[in-house]
């Protein structure tokens, strides 16, 4: 009867070990969610046509004249994003020669620029850009306008 008390016994804890062993392995398998989240919302989704909209990096720049200007190289923005002003890689032959100047944005006519042949017209002569001081990165920015309609950068 000792014999059959302890084998029982043996199986009790045999079928219970099994049973907290499975338990253990389903936990690690399907471990519990921590906290419940809803998902985040889908971003949103604006669809520009090809034909509405182009980059403007590289873009090549001429006078209402049609001299060369250079081409963009950069756009600055201000704190709350809105586009200040172009820099542009003007003069110079094949990058020798060339300098930095920063022209108000509001100087830039996108009229037609439907492939990246077409250029971007600048309201300024080449003697006015030529006179520009060259932009300097982490220096003051002088941004040069066509009708004098920017207003300075404040400090926030």
């Amino acid at each position: 009867m000792r014999v059959r008390g302890w084998f029982i016994l043996a199986i009790v804890l045999a079928v219970a070990g099994a049973a907290a062993w499975g338990a253990e392995n389903d936990s690690q398998k399907n471990p519990p969610a921590a906290t419940t989240q809803e998902p985040a919302p889908p971003p949103s989704v604006t669809i520009i046509e090809p034909r509405e909209a182009h980059g403007v990096l590289g873009r090549d720049v001429r006078s209402p004249a049609n001299e060369d200007m250079g081409h963009i190289v950069d756009v600055i923005v201000d704190r709350s994003g809105t586009v200040r002003a172009a820099v542009i890689d003007f003069g110079g032959f094949l990058g020798v020669g060339s300098r930095k100047i920063v022209v108000d944005w509001n100087a830039l006519h996108f009229g037609r620029i439907a492939d990246k042949r077409d250029s971007i017209t600048l309201e300024l002569t080449k003697a006015q850009v030529a006179a520009a001081p060259e932009y300097k990165e982490d220096a003051s920015i002088v941004v040069l306008g066509a009708s004098g309609s920017l207003q300075p950068l404040e400090d926030r």
